[in-house]
């Protein structure tokens, strides 16, 4: 790992950008984080470009930090300056064409769009926490929060060092991925925007239902998929609070 840049935040949070290979980051860590008193790590999900994202990503990032967990995102596969697949374009392209004319979507399409983006995208995030644990100042458990909600169904079932996830409802799902979110069994809180334009609102709830986990909410707000309520913020770092520390 390599960082290319540090700065701190005027709430005292450290941001570093980094490249692990050829995948771009950010780290950030509260005040709090030292050798003595490492942090817990936070895997902040989002639907790729990095950059673009940034004012919505930090805003999450400091309010994990002001609880004292230290919080990373990364550019997807595709995603940002990285090299972009004809097969990926070419689905959401697909995607978007169906959704722009109120059709149904296609599983055929969301499987060319998600399946592989999942295959390349977990491995991506192991190897990133496997670099990030090893720093003195970054410690577990470690939490998954936000989207593509595929991603986090995989890495809840691959990946054991992740404790807890807050997934975001907001994104298509293979329907051969409901399988996998039966052997999801860490405590989950899923995140839903009832009038989301963009999603399958009872595809939402079907997965919810398929989920293994014993400890499951689900908080459903009116809006659509930017109108997330503020007040889930604040509740999102309840729910790690009780998990990771």
């Amino acid at each position: 790992m390599h960082f290319t840049s540090e700065r701190r935040l005027d709430d005292d949070v450290l941001e570093r950008e980094f490249t692990l290979g050829e995948i771009p980051g950010i780290l950030w860590t509260p005040r709090s984080a030292s050798g003595s008193a490492p942090a817990p790590l936070i895997l902040v999900g989002h639907p790729g470009g990095l950059h673009m994202m940034y004012p919505r990503l930090v805003a999450r990032a400091r309010h994990a930090a002001a609880e004292g967990f230290a919080a990373v995102a990364i550019e997807l596969p595709g995603s940002g300056d990285r090299p972009r697949s004809a097969a990926a374009e070419q689905a959401r392209a697909d995607l978007r064409r169906a959704l722009e004319a109120g059709e149904p979507v296609d599983g055929e399409i969301v499987d060319r769009l998600v399946l592989p983006l999942v295959e390349k995208a977990v491995p991506e995030w192991r190897a990133v926490l496997d670099a990030l644990l090893s720093l003195p100042e970054i410690g577990g458990p470690v939490g998954y929060s936000g989207g593509v909600i595929a991603i986090g169904i995989r890495l809840a079932v691959v990946e054991p060092r992740i404790s807890a996830a807050l997934l975001f409802a907001g994104s298509f799902v293979p329907r051969s991925m409901f399988e996998e979110a039966r052997q999801v069994t860490i405590p989950l809180q899923v995140l839903l925007q009832w009038d989301d334009e963009g999603n399958d609102r009872q595809q939402a709830l079907d997965l919810f239902d398929a989920f293994g986990s014993k400890e499951k909410t689900l908080h459903a707000n009116m809006g659509g998929h930017t109108g997330v309520p503020q007040f889930e913020v604040d509740d999102g770092n309840r729910f790690f609070t009780r998990h990771l520390k």
